[in-house]
């Protein structure tokens, strides 16, 4: 699954960073992850940093972008080819 910011943002750009995919961007007023390139740190790290660094804890799962373990791991490789 890709994960998704809600409400709770604070934007405190801590997550931005610490993604391998650079799939956060700033919005208005929210930070967004792009679910394309969001592989919960699959393939690079064992789990995802952004939720590891979130002092609001607002990052969930992407209710609509259901995938499995080898499906990220196939997304990352693709995104670092």
């Amino acid at each position: 699954m890709a994960l998704i910011i809600n409400d709770a943002c604070t934007a405190c750009d801590a997550c931005v960073p610490v993604c391998p995919n650079e799939a956060i961007t700033a919005g208005d007023p929210l930070y967004i992850i792009d679910p394309l390139k969001c592989t919960e740190c699959v393939g690079a790290k064992d789990e995802p940093q952004c939720k590891l660094v979130c002092p609001s804890d607002c990052i969930v799962q992407h209710p609509d972008f259901v995938e499995t373990p080898e499906q990220l791991a196939e997304k990352y490789a693709s995104l670092h080819a």
